[in-house]
């Protein structure tokens, strides 16, 4: 488990310390992937590569802003990011490294501790919901404002829009993949509990440990227990699909919209599979 790739040590003013977090380096190197190829692949498709990169920074923004949407509404934060900001002190400190603290620096990261009640809490934050760099991003909410606002930034300027849809559709398969590395990096999206050779445990202070030290699963010196890596599922999975797409169904389609519709069906076996090992509040 890695959350931040690099740590440069620095606190910049309103924005908080400058890092590189894992699972947004990830989300960032697979637009930028997807970027190159799309418009290596559009220009000897006929399509104009300067509009195929307007086209991408609309799915970037709308995937973005609709992934923070869809976190702060659907996964019910929205109470949170309010409180951050009035009151911190209402909002426990879910990866600090004790449950009981009696300093700021025994919580770990950027958390103080409230010493009325001796527990973690992150700082207050009236700018939180918009450090989307930060984490707290969700997939369906990206997905489908990308694919909205995509399709019709590619319909207005008369590109094809399914035309459009599956040059992206292998691209976004492949994004998958990247960005669920990030995730288990990061620690989040994690699995059941496992006494599989290949489960993995998380160390203390991580999602995983939290939520099993709250469950009353394990002791506060004690790491997590083994769990199903089910990032590594999807990431293998997702680069599956992405191989499928782009060498077999890419080849083989008869009309504009068919990779595109193989993503959204692929994707929705793939992750129903998977949900079937998934432990966290999303799954």
């Amino acid at each position: 488990m890695r959350p931040i790739l690099i740590d440069f040590g620095i606190d910049l003013p309103l924005l908080g310390p400058l890092d590189l977090p894992s699972y947004f380096t990830l989300i960032a190197i697979s637009f930028l992937i997807g970027l190159y190829m799309m418009r290596r692949e559009g220009g000897s498709m006929g399509l104009d590569r300067d509009r195929l990169y307007d086209l991408w920074l609309v799915i970037i923004v709308s995937a973005i802003a609709g992934a923070r949407i869809m976190h702060v509404i659907a996964d019910g934060h929205f109470h949170d990011y309010v409180n951050l900001c009035v009151d911190n002190f209402k909002i426990p400190a879910t990866e600090a490294k004790v449950a009981h603290c009696n300093a700021d620096s025994e919580c770990g990261w950027d958390y103080v501790c409230n010493l009325a009640t001796h527990t973690c809490h992150p700082p207050r934050d009236c700018l939180a919901v918009f450090k989307v760099w930060r984490g707290g991003l969700a997939y369906y909410g990206g997905f489908i404002f990308a694919s909205v606002f995509g399709i019709l930034y590619a319909r207005r300027h008369g590109m094809g829009k399914w035309r459009v849809a599956d040059l992206a559709a292998p691209w976004i398969a492949f994004g998958l993949a990247l960005t669920r590395v990030g995730c288990f990096l990061n620690g989040c999206c994690y699995g059941k509990v496992s006494h599989l050779p290949w489960a993995v445990h998380f160390p203390k202070g991580s999602i995983v440990w939290e939520a099993q030290r709250t469950a009353g699963l394990i002791g506060e010196g004690a790491p997590s227990l083994p769990v199903h890596p089910t990032q590594i599922y999807l990431a293998v999975l997702n680069f599956g699909m992405f191989l499928v797409l782009y060498f077999v169904v890419r080849r083989r389609k008869r009309l504009d919209g068919q990779v595109f519709a193989w993503l959204l069906i692929m994707k929705a076996v793939l992750r129903s599979f998977v949900e079937f090992f998934r432990d966290d509040d999303r799954g």
